[in-house]
């Protein structure tokens, strides 16, 4: 008998990175049959051969090209182009991440098809019902079959909903068992790592920032680390990309002016989305002289650089968790968060949305953090905050997930 075929599902770049150790791990247990599907919902041309490769992934098995237009548009696009697929495969699951438009549209066309549907990344609540990823996130745990949660809050959640614990499945999380993969090829510094690291380094050359900031290109990266000096041997980095952040105008205004501010005491390192970067042009917003605007950088080299921040301010869900994973210091720019483990075990805080109190949070982190600590970060050998890392955020959380559904589909 033929083994089950099973269908990965993506829709953006985070996507690609949680489903990459998936494969890994279904490559090694050689029990299912997979296909991985894009939807094409963030339609990105720096998507190559050369992405896919840094993850270890093949290229997707089926494009279906659906990008642009309201969610409402691309959700029912998505379902119309995936529909002939399952038609034609009658896979035995269809595995879905996170929480795009993608993830609901295909997990609602695999249901009503007869398909079961795993969630990877299932439970996690905002409270928030004014972001789409909250409603694709409630819709598609509430027709799944298999409920893989990152962090204990979420099977909480899962079980006040009424789900019985026979669907949950408490395994980690596959963006750490990502993140874990690539830190170990920057660390072994291979061909892609060295390629990766020189891609960073060029980024910052580009933005006029000097060498020396633990980039360097030799074998030896701890040990540039504690050489670099360039700009007082410290920085930090930015990420922007949330509607609520970047679209309103007076609200990017008074970020980049609190940015700029902090940047006094800590340069910053701000890779922009070109859109980010065209709303800043439009509304003739120039950056401080420590605040160096880079172009938006692969995920080795954005990797090979925020490892070594001194403190990283983001709105972005996988970056609160990549820094809880690697110890270093966050503040996030929103009023709420789905991932409550990493304030509460990591080093993830709240910072709202309120540019006052993000430059007040951010100069007492930064208090914090120039204080002396007898416990250096495993990742710098500087001293961090205190945290650890959240129960199986141990790299093993795919190989969890493969288990139970060759378990269940075999049975």
């Amino acid at each position: 008998m033929a083994a089950p075929l099973i269908h990965l599902i993506a829709g953006a770049r985070p996507n690609f990175m949680k489903l990459a150790p998936l494969v890994r791990a279904l490559r090694a247990d050689g029990r299912l049959q997979w296909k991985l599907i894009h939807t094409g919902q963030h339609h990105d041309a720096a998507m190559s051969g050369v992405f896919f490769d840094e993850l270890g992934l093949p290229p997707p098995d089926v494009s279906l090209d659906c990008h642009g237009g309201g969610h409402a548009q691309l959700t029912a696009r998505i379902m119309q182009a995936y529909e002939p697929h399952v038609i034609a495969d009658r896979p035995a699951a269809c595995v879905v991440v996170g929480d795009v438009d993608s993830t609901l549209a295909c997990a609602l066309t695999a249901r009503k098809l007869g398909v079961r549907v795993a969630h990877v990344e299932a439970g996690l609540r905002s409270g928030d019902m004014t972001m789409p990823e909250e409603i694709n996130r409630r819709a598609t745990d509430a027709i799944a079959d298999w409920l893989f949660t990152t962090e204990p809050s979420a099977a909480a959640h899962l079980r006040r909903e009424g789900h019985p614990d026979s669907r949950i499945h408490e395994v980690g999380h596959v963006m750490v068992d990502n993140l874990l993969y690539q830190l170990a090829r920057l660390e072994a510094g291979d061909a892609q790592a060295l390629e990766a690291r020189q891609t960073a380094q060029a980024a910052l050359h580009g933005a006029g920032v000097s060498a020396g900031m633990g980039l360097g290109v030799g074998t030896d990266t701890d040990a540039s680390i504690r050489a670099g000096d360039a700009i007082g041997g410290r920085f930090g980095v930015v990420t922007l990309h949330r509607p609520a952040n970047v679209d309103d105008p007076v609200q990017l205004a008074g970020l980049m002016a609190t940015l700029g501010t902090l940047s006094a005491r800590l340069p910053l390192l701000f890779p922009v989305h070109p859109r980010t970067r065209e709303r800043l042009a439009a509304l003739g917003i120039a950056a401080a002289p420590g605040l160096h605007l880079l172009p938006p950088l692969p995920y080795q080299p954005f990797l090979a650089l925020w490892r070594r921040a001194a403190l990283v301010l983001t709105d972005s869900g996988g970056l609160q968790e990549e820094t809880t994973a690697l110890g270093i210091p966050c503040l996030t720019l929103r009023e709420n968060t789905e991932r409550p483990v990493t304030v509460d075990l990591g080093t993830n805080e709240i910072a709202g949305t309120d540019p006052a109190r993000i430059l007040a949070l951010a100069m007492r982190r930064l208090d914090d953090i120039e204080r002396p600590s007898p416990l250096p970060s495993p990742a710098s050998g500087r001293g961090r905050e205190e945290g650890r890392r959240p129960p199986l955020w141990d790299g093993q959380a795919a190989p969890r997930i493969v288990a139970v559904l060759a378990a269940s589909l075999l049975a």
